[in-house]
């Protein structure tokens, strides 16, 4: 499973000294993003092909607090069934290894001419990257 390393920072903060939920999501964007360019997907090629990614729907869970000025760990899990959407599971671990959110998004890819979801979307992204593993798919078949 992908991981990627992530300091909290003060302006991620509320009054109240807990991180933000829109600082969770920032977290779970850039999370998915590294992922995807390790997967060896270069975003402008996305947009030289005119498709993008589009989030349909996300879900937040806050299960505990996360320390203000310490690090957190986020997974990316991709889950891809059958249709035009896909799943992206994320975990937040502080450094001991406690779960202190979780994301769930639903996604899919967004043919930017015609301004709808391609179907099958694992097979583009498999298409694109180098390493599709990291995405949870299997690898191109000679």
């Amino acid at each position: 499973m992908f991981r990627v390393t992530i300091a909290v920072r003060a302006d991620d903060l509320d009054v109240n000294g807990h991180v933000r939920g829109p600082a969770y999501l920032a977290y779970a964007d850039h999370a998915r993003w590294v992922c995807v360019r390790a997967a060896g997907i270069d975003p402008a090629e996305l947009t030289a092909r005119r498709i993008g990614p589009v989030n349909l729907e996300t879900t937040v869970r806050f299960h505990r607090e996360l320390v203000p000025g310490s690090e957190v760990s986020v997974s990316c899990a991709f889950q891809w069934g059958e249709g035009k959407t896909s799943r992206v599971v994320q975990e937040f671990h502080a450094p001991d290894g406690t779960l202190v959110a979780s994301v769930s998004s639903v996604s899919g890819l967004l043919d930017l001419d015609r301004r709808r979801l391609l179907p099958d979307p694992g097979s583009h992204w498999r298409s694109l990257a180098k390493h599709p593993e990291l995405l949870g798919l299997a690898p191109k078949t000679a």
